[in-house]
């Protein structure tokens, strides 16, 4: 498609991504969602970035210009938004956010009314109309016209969701009443907010568990989202939680879908440790079925060895949390995701939800009594090596006997101590080729065998 990716509409604010773009956006979908018997709902939410009052307000504007109500959440994340929609009926959602991008991007992630990210019909119909308008779609008028809300109390709505999960869970577990008042306290929790959407809703929520917070990067201006901060420098985290000791730190990605986690020893928690601690968690509780986990082909091989150990099966999805979700909702599995921190607990939410997945690890490690450390000691993570290859054609790269030939050695010499994948990108002209093995060393050997005949075949251009 021209405008919509694989998660909405992305780019360059003011350039790829402009108010025109916003307000066509607007007016199809509030001409969508409203008719005779009907009038449009639609929750709107932001990030932090500068251009976002510029397109939030552009969408209004279309919105109501077609017939729809606008119900404005401000900044919030993305997975509130999609909890609104589900709690309150609305008919769609919308969040503003270029999530781990730089300031200058931005982004319009439209939600359908089950939570889910708009179908890619409906998007292209969308995209039709920016290029080429379309006459049924008229701008009402006198009291057709739409109206617009303060909603501020759905993030309140959200948090206190978010809160019950967890007392509820330690009750029916046998804690008292008192105790699941707090059931956080004594605990000292580093947050890296980057400052994103979460810089509010994540340190209320730990502190009314009772937990002692360490906030940082939670002072937007526009400017600093995902700056040297956030889940994509997970290193800022480490730091903090080793200048100040905290038990636990928590690092979200600037609309807050993601997590990262650091542990006691300033060991990195990413994505396939949060399924391996979570997933076993479940599992103890009787609340993983079929004992299932699902995830992407890029799950390191290390987790499926320890999930072997532990008795849980897994599905491989292909790369992208849409398809991890598909194969949930298909299949009726509780617990997928991703190693960029991307995890889904279906009982709880249908989306990634960075918050949730932080609260979710707390329980684990609580329940445990135990250093959060020393619940994934038995996780060996092997050393990975993935590179890019730029190609002329991806079909016949794969396709090359030589390039088949050279990746099946390398698999047979791997063996069960590691694992090629060789696959194309969905959006560039690039070949991945990603090894992992015992070693680095392994791993750059093995790599470059492969990278070789891609390039002695002519398939590699520069």
């Amino acid at each position: 498609m021209k405008y919509f990716g694989t998660d909405g509409f992305r780019g360059e604010a003011g350039v790829a991504l402009t108010v025109e773009h916003a307000y066509k956006v607007g007016r199809f979908l509030g001409a969508y969602y409203t008719n005779e018997n009907h009038r449009g709902r639609i929750v709107i939410g932001k990030d932090t970035r500068v251009s976002g009052y510029m397109l939030e307000n552009a969408l209004v504007a279309g919105l109501t210009a077609s017939g729809s109500d606008a119900y404005e959440m401000y900044v919030t994340t993305t997975p509130s938004i999609s909890y609104m929609v589900r709690r309150k009926g609305f008919d769609c959602g919308i969040m503003i956010s270029a999530s781990h991008n730089p300031y200058f991007d931005n982004g319009i992630k439209i939600i359908d009314g089950r939570g889910f990210k708009l179908s890619a019909n409906v998007e292209e119909r969308i995209e039709r109309y920016i290029d080429e308008g379309d006459p049924a779609i008229e701008f009402v008028t006198r009291d057709k016209i739409g109206k617009c809300y303060d909603y501020s109390r759905g993030k309140e709505t959200y948090t206190d969701y978010l809160e019950a999960l967890v007392r509820e869970d330690m009750l029916e577990g046998g804690a008292s009443i008192e105790e699941v008042k707090t059931p956080f306290a004594g605990k000292s929790v580093a947050l890296d907010l980057s400052n994103g959407s979460a810089y509010k809703l994540a340190i209320q929520v730990f502190e009314d568990l009772g937990a002692r917070v360490i906030a940082r990067n939670h002072e937007p201006n526009g400017t600093n989202i995902n700056r040297n901060c956030g889940s994509t420098h997970i290193e800022t985290l480490q730091q903090l939680v080793y200048d100040t000791g905290a038990d636990v730190g928590f690092a979200y990605d600037g609309d807050a879908d993601r997590c990262l986690a650091v542990d006691d020893e300033g060991k990195v928690i990413d994505g396939d440790h949060i399924l391996y601690l979570c997933a076993g968690h479940m599992k103890k509780k009787g609340r993983l079925k079929d004992d299932m986990v699902v995830t992407t082909v890029m799950s390191n091989i290390g987790l499926y060895k320890a999930f072997d150990e532990l008795g849980i099966n897994y599905e491989q999805t292909a790369v992208g949390d849409k398809y991890v979700s598909e194969n949930m909702i298909k299949n009726d599995y509780r617990i997928g995701g991703e190693q960029s921190g991307h995890i889904i607990f279906k009982d709880h939410a249908v989306t990634g939800d960075g918050i949730l997945t932080s609260l979710m690890i707390m329980q684990a490690w609580l329940e445990a009594d135990a250093p959060l450390s020393e619940l994934t000691r038995d996780l060996k993570i092997y050393p990975q090596l993935l590179v890019n290859v730029r190609v002329a054609d991806k079909q016949a790269a794969l396709g090359d006997a030589d390039v088949i030939e050279v990746a099946d050695r390398v698999s047979e010499e791997l063996g069960d101590t590691g694992r090629l994948l060789l696959r194309e990108s969905g959006t560039e002209p690039l070949i991945r080729v990603m090894v992992e093995a015992e070693t680095d060393e392994i791993c750059r050997e093995m790599t470059d065998r492969v990278v070789q005949v891609l390039k002695d075949k002519g398939h590699a251009v520069n």
